[in-house]
């Protein structure tokens, strides 16, 4: 056999020397977990100093702003549409008693006419600086006439159940034909009120409004028609 056939064999270091050791590779261990490579966050900037004074300046500012809001609302409330008023006295208990807070309509006359029966605030035909709330009781053209108390328009007596039998009066009054853009007013305390039968009748223009809403106390709160 040539030298180029025979079969290769691994070289053996000669008897009594040994190469060199295979190398060893380190476990794993603790010391080689894994570390996460992702980017760590910069820390947060802290958060600016708000200024005390500031805080309460804005909200003083607020404030004033609602208050300046709505101080033009209720001018323009009061001045065009309505108007709050508060009773004074018991000329019409039981329907409205004292200190009753009542809302207003001022528009509704201006598009109509009062009927009877709407209860109204008017001013006091002897003395305009005073208000007074009352209950239209005949309008123009119409003839009223009372006797013991017991009130007649135009010969018909006046439906008037809303008045309790110990707040009627026992006078007599008239018989009187209201005169044109006139009205004769009457408080439903018949014996506890000052109203036409003593300063006479009202003429439009001192009709302020109807009385709409009684909103206080709450618990008598009551919407009028």
């Amino acid at each position: 056999m040539s030298e180029a056939d025979q079969p290769l064999s691994p070289a053996l270091p000669p008897a009594g020397e040994t190469g060199p050791s295979p190398a060893v590779l380190p476990s794993p261990g603790p010391s080689a977990a894994y570390v996460p490579t992702e980017p760590v966050p910069p820390p947060a900037e802290p958060a600016p100093r708000v200024n005390p004074w500031a805080r309460v300046a804005s909200e003083i500012y607020a404030g004033v702003k609602t208050l300046i809001s709505a101080a033009v609302y209720a001018t323009l409330i009061v001045t065009f549409g309505f108007q709050v008023a508060r009773v004074d006295g018991q000329s019409m208990a039981p329907t409205l008693e004292d200190h009753d807070r009542l809302i207003v309509d001022k528009l509704v006359y201006e598009l109509g006419d009062p009927r009877p029966g709407d209860i109204v605030m008017l001013y006091y035909p002897l003395n305009p600086e005073k208000m007074f709330v009352k209950r239209v009781i005949a309008r123009e053209g119409d003839t009223v006439r009372i006797v013991d108390g017991k009130v007649f328009v135009n010969g018909q007596p006046l439906r008037d159940d809303y008045v309790p039998n110990a707040f009627r009066s026992h006078d007599d009054w008239g018989p009187e034909v209201i005169k044109q853009g006139y009205y004769f007013v009457m408080g439903d305390h018949r014996n506890n009120s000052s109203d036409s039968r003593h300063w006479g009748q009202v003429p439009k223009k001192y009709i302020v409004g109807k009385v709409k809403v009684r909103w206080w106390p709450l618990q008598d709160a009551r919407i009028f028609q």
